[in-house]
């Protein structure tokens, strides 16, 4: 991918000075890693009356296929082919918006410690990208741009020169030229449209995109007349997150129109309200116990067993103490979900080593599960059929045999505090039974008393007098060796 920007000078304001506002030295070709390649910074020309600074980045298409197995674009199984055949290395993508954002970092927020005063003024301003995606052709090219202050040069890419009959294809050659925009702008515009313009994102849209788009669009995407196609696209047409930025900016629209403050704009409910705190979600105050419980048991390497798309995963990478991570799960679309969520393309070296996703069932022994510290069964036993419930009970307590074992379940008895629960049925429609506290109890007695554990008992959730906590959880612990097992056994 190959990306140029140009501009001329004058006696008191010389065209080199967008080395000082990149921050890269005209005389220096400089070289920088990124997340799925190399980016190269160099000077084609560099002149007080002319000036070129180019970006070409490298794409390692071997570490893209690689990081992108299982996780997010380029996963699913029909995709295979396109994974080596595809034009990532050669046209402008959300990976060159990604470098651009990585190595003009500081440009872009219009920062220069040399020239404070130089992110300020505007300058001539020409970008050249001689390939680019374009899903909506060269019309909505300009439709995108030319609002923004740019004179705009889509030329249509030919499938092939020598077969003028197939038509173009999908790819323009993009010029903007400018004389009224700072170069901080062109590149914020440039880190948004370019993965717009290609539509598709190669990393996982997280909710921390909808900051990004926010910040890069400031002060020119809340009244662009494409805000909402923009918006669509670069947040990968998720719907959620697409109707959060379109809210934020539509107070950010509201404000300059009022010639006012965000914050005085948004403020319907009062400091009262605001302050009451709603109580956190089940699923929230589930993990907060799980978690709880392995801090107190001391583990540092940690299974969760039918972790399904990781959010418990997720919230232990964010505590250092567990040095290993294993989520296991039968399902392979759930782990694809999982990689995603945790982001493990874009996560670093050191995070990354961290944790592992397998794919794997309950039903089997797996000698990948000996040795940890601790395993979580986070509703999960509720999904088994009660016949293959043994199975499970020997491959975690029996062969795994972890110090610790956290096993929590739905409290049946809780379920007429549900009022959308219609009375006899299950909390969900794959749950093949649901335990009442002394059921839960007897079970995980047995199971501690035949495998050598203690278990003790905390309830998730408000504790009502009557029916109890709406999540029961068991906390076993390892007491005796397998030899003193088949011992007990014996006698």
């Amino acid at each position: 991918m190959f990306l140029t920007i140009t501009t001329t000078g004058t006696v008191d304001h010389p065209a080199t000075d967008l080395g000082f506002l990149l921050h890269k030295h005209p005389d220096n070709a400089q070289t920088f890693s990124t997340s799925y390649g190399i980016a190269h910074v160099f000077y084609p020309e560099a002149d007080p009356e002319r000036c070129t600074a180019a970006l070409l980045l490298e794409v390692d298409a071997v570490a893209l296929v690689r990081r992108g197995k299982g996780k997010g674009h380029g996963g699913a199984p029909d995709a295979a082919l396109a994974q080596y055949v595809n034009d990532r290395p050669y046209a402008a993508s959300s990976l060159l918006a990604v470098a651009i954002g990585n190595v003009f970092s500081s440009a872009i927020r219009g920062v220069c410690r040399a020239r404070p005063e130089a992110p300020e003024q505007p300058r001539p301003l020409r970008i050249e990208v001689p390939v680019l995606p374009a899903r909506g052709g060269p019309g909505l090219v300009r439709q995108l741009f030319e609002p923004l202050g740019w004179t705009v040069t889509a030329e249509p890419v030919a499938l092939d020169t020598a077969f003028p009959e197939w038509g173009d294809s999908r790819y323009v050659r993009l010029v903007l030229e400018a004389g009224t925009l700072t170069l901080a702008e062109a590149l914020r515009h440039l880190y948004v449209l370019l993965p717009v313009l290609d539509d598709a994102k190669h990393y996982w849209v997280s909710a921390e995109e909808v900051d990004k788009l926010l910040r890069a669009g400031e002060g020119w995407l809340p009244g662009h007349p494409e805000q909402r196609l923009i918006t669509t696209r670069y947040l990968s047409r998720r719907w959620s997150l697409t109707r959060q930025a379109m809210e934020r900016l539509e107070l950010v629209r509201l404000a300059e129109t009022d010639d006012s403050e965000v914050e005085e704009i948004d403020n319907a409910v009062e400091e009262e309200t605001e302050a009451e705190e709603k109580p956190a979600p089940l699923a929230v105050q589930r993990r907060e116990a799980i978690l709880d419980a392995l801090r107190r048991s001391g583990a540092a390497r940690v299974l969760d067993l039918g972790c399904g798309q990781g959010q418990l995963v997720q919230a232990l990478l964010k505590d250092p103490a567990f040095t290993e991570i294993v989520g296991l799960d039968v399902s392979v679309r759930a782990l694809t979900i999982a990689g995603r969520r945790l982001g493990l393309d874009r996560m670093g070296e050191r995070q990354a080593s961290r944790v592992t996703l397998l794919q794997g069932s309950l039903a089997y022994t797996d000698r990948r599960l000996k040795g940890y510290d601790a395993a979580v069964l986070s509703e999960v036993i509720e999904h088994l059929d009660l016949p293959r419930l043994p199975a499970l009970e020997y491959a975690v307590f029996g062969a795994a045999r972890p110090r610790t074992v956290v096993v929590t379940t739905p409290n049946v008895e809780y379920n007429v505090r549900w009022e959308t629960l219609p009375a006899g049925h299950v909390r969900h429609g794959d749950h093949r039974f649901e335990w009442t506290r002394e059921e839960f109890g007897a079970w995980a007695a047995r199971v501690a008393g035949l495998h050598g554990y203690d278990v003790a008992f905390v309830p998730v959730g408000p504790d009502d007098p009557d029916v109890g906590p709406p999540t029961q959880m068991a906390v076993f612990r390892l007491t005796t060796t397998p030899a003193d097992v088949k011992e007990a056994k014996a006698a």
